[in-house]
C-alpha cells in the first residue's frame, strides 16, 4: 500500500505529481541555498481558540518540512511567518494579514479559521493580489465571492461552507432511523446556537430543512459566546424532552462543560455537537460524560490508508494527543497551493496580479486528494465541494464526516458517510 510518506519519498524517482515541486530548473540538493518563499498565516495562537491555532501552525510546519524535503517549489524552500490574531475580529485579522504582506512579502496566506471578520480577509487579499486560503467554513465567503468573482479571484475556502451542516445532520439522523440503529421517542430537535455567525448559520439551516426531513424544532436557544454555564438552557430542554439535542456552538471546553452538566440529569436524547469534540480538550475536560456524543465536521483528516503516513508523522512530531483532525486542514491547503504554484511556474509575490491569477487558475483546475479527502473548488463560490450534499460522487467532494466518542482511550470513530466509515453508531450510555 502506498501511503503519503512513501509517496513523498518516491515522488522524484517515480515522476509523480509532487516532483513538480523539485523543479525543472533547480535540484533538491541546492534548494536550501535558494531564496525562500515566505508563507503567511494569521492564526489565533492565543485567546479562546488557541488550541486550534496551535494545530493550524502544526499542520503548516509539517507540510513545509515535507515540501522542502522534496525540493521546495521549483527549487525554492518555504519559510513560515505567523501573526497572532488572538481574540480575532475584522480589524485584528485584517491588520495581521497586511503585516504578513508588508513585512515578509508573502504571496500566499493560509489561515485556519478566524471568527468575527465578516470575511474582510478577502479584501486584503484582493487589494494585494495574494492567494488567500482559509477554513472559516462560512457561506458568507461564497456570497462575497459571488458579488465580484474577478476581484476575489485569489480567495479560496478550503472546505465546504457551514450551511451544509444543516441538511447533512438531518439526513444522517434519518439514516440512523432507516437502518434500525436508533428508534427515537419523537421527532423533536432542540437547537442550541451561540452568538457567532458560524453557529447561527448551521442552526438556521437545520431549522430551514427540518420539516422537509420530517423533524420539528421544539426549542431554539441562543447562548453567549463563549459560555460554560448551561443550566438555564438544560432546564428548557428538560421541559420538553427532544429526541435530539443539537448544539452548534463549537469551543471544546464549553461543549465539555455542557456534557458534565447534562449527564447528572440526562434526557433520552441523542446529543449532537459541532466540531469542538474533535479537539483533545473536549475529552480531557469532559471525561466519561462525553462518551456517546456524536459530532461532525465537513473537513478533517480521514482515518484511511492514504492518511496513515500523515497521522503517524503528525503525532511523532507534535505529541500523542496532537489533534491532526485540525492540523490536517492547513496541511492540505498548503500542499494544494504548492502544487498549483509549481504548475503555474512559480509562487509570485504580492501585487503581481498576473502570476497570482495563474496560480489561482491552477488551484481551480487541480482536483486534489489530500488527507481530508477530495478538494475540488466550486466555481460558483470558490469553496470546496461537499460530499454527499453537493455531489453524490465521493471522488469529487470532501466528505461530511460524522464521528462518535465511543472508547475514550481511542480516537473518535468515523461512523458516516458509509464510503469512509470505520465503525457503527452505538447508543449513548445515558440512553441505554
Amino acid at each position: 500500500m502506498i501511503n503519503r510518506r512513501s509517496l513523498l519519498r518516491n515522488s522524484l524517482a517515480s515522476g509523480a505529481g509532487l516532483s513538480l515541486l523539485a523543479g525543472m530548473n533547480a535540484s533538491t540538493a541546492n534548494a536550501a541555498d535558494a531564496e525562500p518563499i515566505p508563507i503567511g498565516a494569521a492564526l489565533p495562537m492565543s485567546g479562546t481558540a488557541a488550541a486550534d491555532g496551535i494545530e493550524f501552525k502544526n499542520g503548516l510546519d509539517l507540510a513545509i518540512e515535507e515540501i522542502n524535503a522534496v525540493g521546495g517549489i521549483l527549487g525554492r524552500p518555504l519559510e513560515l511567518h505567523i501573526e497572532d490574531t488572538a481574540e480575532m475580529g475584522a480589524d485584528v485579522v485584517s491588520q495581521a494579514m497586511q503585516r504578513l504582506i508588508d513585512r515578509y512579502g508573502t504571496p500566499v496566506i493560509v489561515n485556519g479559521y478566524n471568527y468575527g471578520t465578516n470575511m474582510v480577509e478577502m479584501d486584503v487579499a484582493a487589494d494585494s493580489d495574494v492567494i488567500f486560503i482559509h477554513y472559516n467554513t462560512l457561506i458568507s465567503h461564497n456570497n462575497k465571492f459571488k458579488e465580484d468573482p474577478d476581484r476575489y479571484y485569489g480567495s479560496f475556502q478550503g472546505d465546504p461552507p457551514e450551511y451544509y451542516y444543516g441538511p447533512g445532520l438531518l439526513s444522517y439522523l434519518n439514516g440512523l432511523i432507516d437502518s434500525g440503529q436508533w428508534e427515537p421517542a419523537n421527532r423533536k430537535i432542540a437547537l442550541v446556537a451561540s452568538s457567532v455567525e458560524y453557529s447561527i448559520v448551521i442552526a438556521n439551516a437545520v431549522r430551514e430543512f427540518a420539516d422537509q426531513y420530517g423533524w420539528e424544532i421544539s426549542l431554539y436557544e441562543t447562548v453567549q459566546f463563549p459560555t460554560n454555564q448551561w443550566g438555564p438552557t438544560l432546564a428548557k430542554i428538560r421541559q420538553d424532552e427532544p429526541a435530539v439535542i443539537a448544539v452548534t456552538h463549537f469551543l471544546p471546553q464549553d461543549l465539555a462543560a455542557f456534557m458534565t452538566q447534562f449527564i447528572p440529569q440526562p434526557t433520552n436524547s441523542l446529543v449532537y455537537m459541532q466540531y469542538g469534540p474533535s479537539l483533545p480538550a473536549f475529552k480531557e475536560i469532559g471525561g466519561e460524560s462525553v462518551k456517546g456524543v456524536v459530532y461532525s465536521t465537513v473537513v478533517g483528516c480521514l482515518p484511511d490508508d492514504f492518511s496513515e503516513g500523515f497521522r503517524t508523522a503528525y503525532r511523532e512530531k507534535f505529541g500523542p494527543t496532537a489533534a491532526y483532525l485540525t492540523g490536517s486542514q492547513t496541511y492540505d491547503g498548503l500542499w494544494k497551493w504548492a502544487l498549483s504554484a509549481a504548475i503555474a511556474g512559480g509562487a509570485g509575490e504580492p501585487y503581481d496580479g498576473d502570476q497570482a491569477r495563474a496560480v489561482s487558475a491552477s488551484m481551480n483546475r487541480l482536483i486534489y486528494r489530500g488527507v481530508n479527502g477530495i478538494c475540488r473548488f466550486d466555481p460558483e463560490g470558490q469553496s470546496a465541494y461537499t460530499f454527499p450534499a453537493q455531489t453524490p460522487d465521493a471522488s469529487l467532494g470532501m466528505p461530511h464526516q460524522f464521528l462518535q466518542h465511543q472508547d475514550l482511550t481511542q480516537d473518535p470513530v468515523l461512523v458516516a458517510p458509509p464510503a469512509y466509515a470505520k465503525g457503527s453508531f452505538i447508543l449513548p450510555p445515558w440512553m441505554s
